[in-house]
């Protein structure tokens, strides 16, 4: 059975955070929108799932302050509940955990080796477009340049696992330049008292207040073209029947390579195929969720290694964030890149790598952490669906058809906020060409 009686202005594909961005502003707007999800909450690769009453993240596990991000929740009027832990995050070196707030790069690489102050003045100059390295080197091979001291490779390793999901050898060194000269650089950030989800069902109760709707458990089966190049809607599997969604501009946070599968190759030109082909290269993480009753770590919010195998940082939730575990208990995450992030990789012994660091970093980790699961994230459930620097634009060759997300992320950004960021700018170029036609 099919029906025809949906129109809106605008259709979002997926409640992730792209999605929900993008919803929220296009319905503060006055654009009648719908978002169809395939699953049955919100928030997608950010989201959160209860485990015996831990509040476990499945993906993106903090929130940016002071940034797009809150920007966006402030006009669209959805409730910011994110709490900082103070310091932010402190640094493992040589066995202790150092706080560098205050004293940045030099404080930090101060700490690790003498070349620091070389380091710093390499990371200055890329303050100019001319002080940027080529787009070919690694970060990995740019740190080379100043040093080979293995905390400092460690710093930025797990910098570049923490911000991009890749390591320092996967990412171009322009790319973290840019990013810690240009960029937010998630000076500030914090956790969401019902994990990462509740960013996101703030900004879906937004929609819904701004006159959108949200379909979960709606999977979409077609993206719809209509005549000339333009799009014209799209059909979901809904409540076991096939729905057709008529409307002149779909959203889709699903991920170039799946909204062209959607629309099928037939209807886009092989050019376009052939680039995102060639940016569809999705990252990998690893990820142990633990509990314990007693405090492991001696950090409010997140701790960062010089040395590890793989260990990228620990975050601990319940200090800030008790409401995510049972009374009693408190809850972290510990999250490592295996090493080819974008290609195969051994997972079994990737995992004992991240298994072994915290054993290595937490007193008797094996008898006082209870793990609650280990996620690993890869392929087409990638913390992020691009490699940051090999991004393809949001625009694509069907007029009305947009994609936002971590697939398309402006240059040198990175996780939720640059979803926020492809959201801000598709949304204002689509008020720039598109009005809406259907009154709320």
């Amino acid at each position: 059975m099919t029906s025809t009686e949906n129109t809106y202005d605008a259709v979002v594909i997926g409640a992730g955070a792209g999605g929900l961005f993008t919803a929220a502003r296009l319905t503060k707007l006055g654009y009648r929108t719908l978002v169809v999800e395939r699953l049955d909450k919100v928030g997608g690769r950010a989201s959160t799932d209860d485990i015996d009453g831990f509040k476990v993240n499945n993906g993106a596990i903090v929130i940016e302050v002071g940034g797009i991000t809150e920007e966006t929740c402030r006009e669209v009027g959805a409730r910011f509940d994110i709490r900082e832990p103070q310091p932010p995050i402190l640094y493992r070196i040589a066995g202790k955990d150092v706080d560098v707030t205050g004293g940045g790069w030099g404080f930090l690489l101060g700490k690790l080796t003498r070349q620091g102050a070389k380091l710093v003045k390499g990371i200055g100059a890329a303050r100019n477009d001319s002080g940027l390295p080529e787009d070919e080197l690694s970060t990995a091979e740019w740190v080379s340049k100043y040093t080979n001291n293995e905390g400092v490779h460690g710093i930025f390793r797990n910098m570049c696992a923490s911000v991009f999901a890749v390591g320092s050898e996967d990412l171009p060194a322009r790319v973290f330049l840019t990013y810690f000269t240009r960029k937010s650089a998630f000076k500030r950030f914090g956790f969401h008292p019902e994990g990462t989800i509740g960013i996101w069902r703030a900004l879906a109760a937004a929609v819904e207040t701004n006159g959108g709707q949200i379909w979960l458990s709606t999977p979409v089966t077609k993206i719809i073209k209509g005549e000339g190049e333009a799009v014209a809607g799209i059909e979901v599997e809904r409540n076991g029947e096939t729905v057709r969604i008529e409307a002149p501009l779909v959203v889709s946070d699903v991920g170039p390579a799946a909204t062209v599968a959607l629309i099928g190759e037939d209807n886009i030109p092989p050019d376009y195929q052939d680039l995102v082909k060639q940016a569809d290269r999705p990252t990998a993480m690893i990820s142990v969720n633990f509990a314990s009753q007693e405090r492991l770590i001696d950090v409010p919010g997140m701790l960062s290694f010089a040395k590890s195998k793989r260990l990228a940082y620990i975050a601990n939730f319940t200090d800030i964030c008790p409401e995510m575990a049972p009374e009693g208990w408190n809850l972290y995450v510990g999250t490592a890149v295996p090493q080819n992030p974008t290609g195969d990789f051994d997972a079994e012994a990737e995992t004992e790598f991240l298994l072994q660091d915290l054993r290595d970093n937490i007193d008797d980790f094996d008898r006082r952490a209870r793990i609650l699961n280990i996620a690993i994230t890869r392929d087409d459930w990638p913390p992020q669906r691009a490699v940051a620097g090999y991004d393809l634009t949001h625009e694509t060759p069907i007029t009305g058809l947009w994609n936002v997300g971590d697939g398309v992320k402006e240059y040198a950004n990175g996780g939720t906020t640059a979803c926020a960021e492809t959201a801000k700018i598709v949304v204002d170029k689509i008020v720039a060409t598109h009005k809406p036609a259907v009154l709320t």
